[in-house]
């Protein structure tokens, strides 16, 4: 682990200090490689999902994680992306230690070449380019967060993949609160404050609306004492409403491709009949704009940039479906049972047609010309229906 320049951003210092006291996130290290997958940080799925097709192919493909943290998303690119070159930064000397430990253990550092180095984000000139740079929950731990996405923005290869978590307004309602009230007792940042937040969340009338949004929503994932001084002791932190989120990625000069949760932002789990009919009918940014409107759970942004505007490949064509090629996403998890579990762990049962198409496929053959019985409609429904599931992926006929 190298140590890292003189910090430029001026929370820096307080910020490196708490997360020494309070590694985060506090995933357990175990042997092994990690549970599960999340997509977000397999390239070529989070590439798919913004473009409709596999990425252009690179000799070695270059990731950055900006603010790594204790590594569990550094674990994650390593095994997801394998062969891949990865830089792994953070301010704080403490969670490095815990990542590499991490990475070690789990054979991260025999999937991908991981470096591991104390420096901000803000120093990071002259590394670069990189195909996919991750950076969950870091920028609105910054003094100017703004100049943390001015900062990474040069750094990505030109149609690179850049994926962002930023706090929202409306869904940190109640955490704001506490983190106010907690400020106005003198809580500090430290082991007294982690004290004196428990104490005020367990002593607070039951009928009180912080206790029961506490306990109903947030008591789980603040179980392990580093998750919960992140969430109500942090000594910076800035979050955004929708229009607000925008404007911060205009001024960067980069380009919205969409949100990584795709799903939240499905207008048929909050309106039905002619509601859904209306809203289906407004532009896209109103939509959205809609949605955070109406549901007040969204706690967090989490959405894809890139340099340049991608053009999203449709499918509609069979002829152009039929010459693509297809590859077997690596987030999968029950392959090769026809009974599996999708990008985002919800149960996907494969037809018989949809089973034998994703046996088939072969990153040197393209779809129509795949030794199968399926009529070439069949084929290009299978395909187009695993292709949207997330776990076909599809690169276009050379």
């Amino acid at each position: 682990m190298t140590p890292g320049p003189h910090p430029t951003d001026s929370a820096t210092p307080v910020v490196s200090a708490f997360y020494d006291r309070f590694p985060y996130p506090a995933d357990p290290i175990q042997d092994g490689p990690p549970p599960g997958y999340n997509w977000r940080w397999s390239h070529a799925d989070a590439y798919s999902s913004c473009a409709g097709v596999l990425p252009p192919q690179r000799q070695t493909l270059r990731i950055l994680d900006a603010g790594c943290g204790t590594g569990v998303s550094t674990d994650y690119l390593a095994h997801l992306n394998p062969g891949a070159e990865i830089l792994a930064i953070d301010i704080s000397a403490g969670t490095l230690a815990m990542a590499q430990e991490r990475c070690q253990r789990s054979g991260a550092i025999e999937q991908a070449a991981v470096r591991f180095q104390q420096r901000s984000l803000l120093d990071l000139a002259g590394e670069g380019p990189f195909d996919h740079i991750n950076s969950v929950g870091v920028l609105h731990h910054l003094d100017n967060p703004q100049a943390g996405l001015k900062a990474l923005a040069p750094l990505l290869a030109p149609g690179g993949i850049l994926h962002l978590f930023l706090y929202a307004d409306a869904g940190r309602w109640e955490i704001h609160r506490v983190q106010r009230a907690l400020g106005l007792l003198g809580a500090g940042y430290g082991e007294d404050g982690l004290r004196l937040g428990r104490a005020l969340l367990s002593e607070l009338p039951e009928d009180n609306r912080l206790r029961q949004r506490h306990e109903s929503r947030w008591a789980i994932d603040t179980a392990h004492d580093p998750n919960f001084a992140d969430m109500y002791l942090h000594p910076q932190e800035t979050s955004y409403d929708l229009r607000r989120l925008w404007d911060f990625v205009a001024a960067a000069d980069l380009h919205f491709l969409g949100f990584s949760n795709p799903e939240q932002w499905q207008l048929g789990r909050l309106l039905q009949g002619e509601l859904l009919e209306r809203a289906q009918a407004l532009p896209q940014e109103q939509q959205w704009l809609l949605m955070e409107a109406l549901d007040p759970e969204i706690s967090h942004w989490e959405f894809f940039l890139s340099n340049q505007p991608l053009a999203r490949q449709g499918w509609t064509d069979e002829q152009e479906l039929l010459a693509a090629i297809g590859t077997r996403s690596r987030c999968l998890w029950g392959w090769p049972s026809p009974n599996l579990f999708d990008r985002n762990m919800a149960p996907l049962q494969l037809s018989e047609a949809q089973l034998a198409l994703m046996q088939a496929v072969n990153p040197e053959q393209n779809l129509g010309t795949l030794e199968l019985t399926l009529t070439p409609q069949q084929r290009c429904k299978a395909a187009r229906e695993m292709h949207a599931a997330g776990v076909l992926l599809l690169a276009k006929g050379r």
